[in-house]
Parts: structure tokens; C-alpha cells; sequence
């Protein structure tokens, strides 16, 4: 077990004399097992139908049986977990004990034992050549195909017996797979929904307050890329992908939201993912931290997802999120599970079309399509009901009446205001693409160019924008437009662009931030001056857009230009 502290501490609820040091005076104690931080963070969903209750005094273990222990510690300390050790755990009897994971000697717990899925019901395999936890169950022989990971006598059984008193089911259908996969623990098994589906769905009405929240301007798309772990992985079979989100889907349009698996955070360290990652978060990746709720409020904000065989991916197919699969473990998935049909429904991102056209496609056969709509059902069959099922369950497994007030799902906490991406100074280089509207004016949409390849061609006439300061030789030696800083103490903006003209060899066109609020002053290379202004709306980045504007069409006084559907005016007034 990793060192949670907990093992110097005698917790004082449990003290033989607790009565003399607690405020509160419950009468039930609850044990929650924590396996890792992925089940962590399940098993605090689990736990919600004991808010409000003093009665009941809840305090958290772990087995120590992960090999993604890393962030344990951490986890438990940021959420203030009243903590034991795995010994004295062992050494305790409890009136319950509820777990979202089978690892770990869980035959050992004094306690009735609740066993739940740490994910969208049971949808994997676990690994034949990987050795359970305890090296006491022993897979079983002859021609029976297993069952999903949790629905398998492998793992609920230990020399014979059954080690839940309780199995936790969020669909019927579960129930007949348990039937094949260890047929004694049918008459154990409780079908009580799925907890986190009934908060997201609690948190629909509320869309718009999430959008807000992750910092999406109005009719800006968000993508969410959903990531489990393992070389199946959309991170670990497709990381291009994310690559080509940023690259292909317009900045000013969308914002793409990285949702990656625990276990990827804490097998590799959360540094070494933010290293591969790194180009991408310039570029304007979101990346949670993995110990949040962030990727449910991201879920219920987007407006597609690309993902892979994680349980991310079945529940925005069920919230009717249009999506793609960017990767899928079909070894790892078990046969005619919810996750097997998704990923026999779901088209693959294709490597050599435009994801927006693809994203395009999805969302318009997303609408009405039954079989998608029939899969997202198996998420539960309890639907809005699983708060009130686990507090029957776990109540009348305590012998302790149940909390007067009902038990209902809430909807997931608004996310704090997300740390910035972009850490640098320097913006990063961008092409854009200006083209012509019927109107005479122009459609601006721009796109990271240190992510740019030519598979695709979604680029097919674009200039180049870099800023001043730019330390990559590839943009500022050839950058048509440049954004500058502005004059030094002294120096007038011409002379300033002078400098900017010599120091940047392709530059056509210099441009600074004017003194009026939202306007820009221009230079380009043969002496010309211009000075513009936004009336009215300003569009994101208004130097950088009215310099692109000012490139591609260097005559008129006034122009239309649409950016992420907002057209703005930009004036160039006489003289």
C-alpha cells in the first residue's frame, strides 16, 4: 500500500473509546476501498447516498493491490479522506464495506461486502497473462469463454466462495452475462443503475453554464478526445489524433479537451504526459487534471468526441454526443458487451479526410439513429434512480432505517476556472485561411501551424502569422504577416516595423496594437501605412485577425469578416 500516512493513525472513530474524542456519534461504520484513482473516484460516487446522514461514519482504505498506486496519497489528502491502513482495515469489523474494483484481498474485509464496476457497467477482459492481485484466484479450465472483468468467477470468488454479499449491476443485461460467468453470485446481484450517468444526465439542463465554465466562446465547438489506458488506447495507438484535432479544426471555432485515463496520469507521471503533450497545449489543448470532474462537465458541454474503448466513450454515446472512434482494443473488449456493439456502430477517423467533414458526418446521422440510441440505453436501466437503489442496498445491509429526505442525483460541480494552457509569451504561429465571400467580404479561420501536415488538405491557400519573438526559424524567417511588439521607448511605429521587416525576411506586412482600444496600425514592406479599427463586435484576437484581414485584402475602407460565424466590421478610415 502506498504510505497514505494512515498507518501511523489510530483513527478516532475507531478508538475503543471514540465516544470521549468524536463531535458526532454515528452508528453504522462504512469502509470504502480504493484500488487506484480511477476507482477512487467511482467509489465517491457510490458513497453520495450517505450525504446528510451522522448517523453513518465512513472512513477509506487501500488494498495496496494496483500497479497505478502513484496519486493515491495525493487523492485522498486534497479530499481530506478520513484514512486506515490495509492492516488495521483488515483488523476492523465494519457494518458495511462498498468497493468499485475486485483487486486486492477482498475476502478478508470483515464487512458485507458491495462490489460495484469502476466504469460504465462491465465491458473488458482483463488480461489472461496478467496475475491477479491476491495469487489466490485461479482462472478456471476447460472450454468456458470468460466473462467481462467482474462478471467472472476468477475474480469474485476466492477457494470456492463468493466474496461479494452484494454485486452491484447497472443493467439487466449484466445479469444474464453474470449467469455465464459465475452463475452462484446471480442470486447476490443488485441491478441499481449507474451513478455517474444519472449526474450527467442530472447536469443537461445546465450546458451552458458548463460551456462557460471551460471557457468556450459563444458558437464555439467543443471536441472531447476520451482516452483509456494501454497500447489500444487512443493514446497509445493514435496520439496523432490529437494532433490533427488542433491542426485541421479551426481555433477560432473549436476547442478540443484531451480526457485521459488515470492510470496513463499516474503510469507515466503527470509531467511526462504534460512533455508529450506539450506542442498540443500551446496549440490550445484542455488537459484536467485526472482527479476532477472536469470530463463529465466537458461531456455534457461537447459537441462531438473522438475516443476509443474507455468507459468515456460509451457514456457521451449515450448522452447522444455525436463521436468517432479514433482507436478501439477489440482484444480487450468482451464479446456482445455494450462497448463490443458501440464499437461496431461507431465509424473510425479516417486518416486522409478532413476531421471537420468527418465530425460534419457524425453529427448528421447522430440524430434519430436507433441503434446508437438502443446501445446508449444499456448504460443503465435504471435511469435518474441509482442514488435511491444504493441507499436501499446499503441500508438494509446495515439493518438501519433509511434518511427521510429522498436520495437524488445532482449535477456535477462547475468546474473552477481552468489553469492556461499557454504558458509562453509568444502566441504560436498560425496559417489562415482567408477566402471571399459572395458580399465582398472575407472568412477568416486559422489553425496552429507547428501541427500542420499535408494529408489532408484543408489548407489549400493559406498565409502564415507568427509574432514577434518567435524563436522557431521555420515561421520567422518566413512568416508573411507579423504581429509585433510594440515600439520601444523612442522609436516611432514605423521605425519599429523597419526592424521587424529585417529581423523577419519574409515578412509583407507588420502590424501593432493601435492606441484606440480594438485597432491596429499596419505597415508593409514597400512604405505603405495603414491604420484599422473593429466597430462594433471585435472578433478574438483583434490585431492578429484585422492584420490577416489588411493582408488579404490590402484595398477599401471597410470590410465584413466572419470569424467563428461572428462577422465584424473593420474600418480603415481616410488619411
Amino acid at each position: 500500500m502506498p504510505d497514505t500516512g494512515a498507518s501511523r493513525v489510530s483513527y478516532v472513530p475507531l478508538r475503543d473509546d471514540a465516544a470521549r474524542w468524536t463531535t458526532a456519534s454515528p452508528v453504522r461504520t462504512v469502509l470504502g476501498v480504493i484500488h487506484n484513482v480511477t476507482s477512487a473516484t467511482r467509489l465517491l460516487d457510490l458513497l453520495e447516498p450517505f450525504e446528510g446522514d451522522p448517523r453513518v461514519q465512513v472512513v477509506f482504505t487501500c488494498t495496496g493491490s494496483s500497479a497505478f498506486e502513484a496519486g493515491i496519497r495525493e487523492f485522498m489528502t486534497a479530499r481530506e479522506l478520513p484514512c486506515i491502513s490495509w492492516e488495521m482495515a483488515l483488523g476492523e469489523k465494519f457494518d458495511l464495506a462498498v468497493s468499485s474494483s475486485r483487486g486486492g484481498e477482498l475476502q478478508k474485509i470483515d464487512a458485507p461486502l458491495v462490489g460495484a464496476p469502476h466504469g460504465a457497467g462491465y465491458n473488458k477482459y482483463l488480461q489472461r497473462n496478467r496475475k491477479p492481485e491476491t495469487g489466490n484466484r485461479k482462472p478456471e479450465t476447460g472450454n468456458r469463454k470468460p466473462e467481462a472483468f467482474g462478471l467472472d468467477a476468477e475474480w469474485l470468488t476466492h477457494d470456492g466462495e463468493l466474496i461479494p454479499s452484494a454485486i452491484v449491476l447497472s443493467h439487466d443485461e449484466q445479469r444474464e452475462r453474470l449467469r455465464r460467468g459465475c452463475p452462484e453470485a446471480v442470486p447476490r446481484s443488485v441491478v441499481a443503475g449507474d451513478p455517474c450517468m444519472d449526474r450527467l444526465r442530472a447536469s443537461l439542463p445546465f450546458r451552458e453554464e458548463y460551456r462557460a465554465a471551460l471557457g468556450l466562446r459563444p458558437g464555439q465547438k467543443l471536441l472531447v478526445l476520451t482516452s483509456t489506458w494501454g497500447p489500444h488506447s487512443l493514446l497509445g495507438a493514435n496520439m496523432d489524433l490529437v494532433r490533427r484535432a488542433l491542426a485541421e479544426l479551426p481555433s477560432d471555432e473549436y476547442r478540443v479537451l484531451a480526457a485521459v485515463h488515470p492510470n496513463v496520469w499516474y503510469g507515466h507521471g503527470g509531467w511526462q504526459l504534460r512533455a508529450w503533450l506539450a506542442p498540443f497545449l500551446r496549440a490550445g489543448l484542455i488537459l484536467p487534471s485526472p482527479d476532477t470532474d472536469v470530463w463529465k462537465a466537458a461531456l455534457v458541454a461537447a459537441d462531438a468526441f473522438a475516443g476509443d474503448h474507455g468507459s468515456l466513450t460509451l457514456y457521451a454515446a449515450a448522452l447522444g454526443v455525436p463521436g468517432l472512434l479514433g482507436a478501439f482494443g477489440e482484444d480487450v473488449v468482451a464479446k456482445n458487451s455494450p462497448m463490443d456493439r458501440l464499437g461496431a456502430a461507431l465509424a473510425r477517423v479516417a486518416p486522409d479526410v478532413p476531421l471537420e467533414r468527418q465530425l460534419a458526418r457524425a453529427a448528421a446521422g447522430r440524430a434519430g439513429d436507433e441503434r446508437l440510441d438502443g446501445i446508449g440505453a444499456l448504460v443503465t436501466s435504471r435511469p435518474m434512480r441509482s442514488a435511491e437503489l444504493l441507499r436501499r442496498l446499503y441500508y438494509s445491509r446495515m439493518e438501519l432505517p433509511e434518511p427521510e429526505q429522498p436520495a437524488v442525483p445532482r449535477p456535477v460541480a462547475l468546474p473552477l476556472p481552468l489553469p492556461a494552457e499557454r504558458h509562453e509569451p509568444v502566441a504560436p504561429a498560425a496559417y489562415a485561411d482567408a477566402r471571399s465571400t459572395a458580399d465582398g467580404g472575407l472568412e477568416l479561420r486559422r489553425y496552429p501551424a507547428a501541427l500542420q501536415d499535408a494529408v489532408t488538405g484543408h489548407l489549400p491557400d493559406p498565409h502564415l502569422v507568427t509574432a514577434e519573438g518567435e524563436p522557431d526559424s521555420r515561421w520567422s524567417r518566413t512568416a508573411d504577416v507579423v504581429l509585433a511588439r510594440p515600439p520601444a521607448r523612442g522609436e516611432t511605429f514605423r521605425e519599429a516595423a523597419e526592424r521587424v521587416f529585417r529581423e523577419h525576411p519574409g515578412c509583407w506586412l507588420a502590424a501593432f496594437a493601435g492606441e484606440q482600444a480594438n485597432s491596429c496600425v499596419a505597415f508593409t514592406r514597400d512604405g505603405g501605412r495603414t491604420t484599422a479599427r473593429w466597430t462594433g463586435a471585435a472578433p478574438p484576437d483583434p490585431v492578429a485577425v484585422a492584420a490577416s484581414a489588411l493582408y488579404a485584402l490590402p484595398d477599401g475602407d471597410r470590410v465584413v469578416v466572419t470569424v467563428a460565424g461572428l462577422p465584424c466590421v473593420l474600418e480603415r478610415p481616410a488619411g
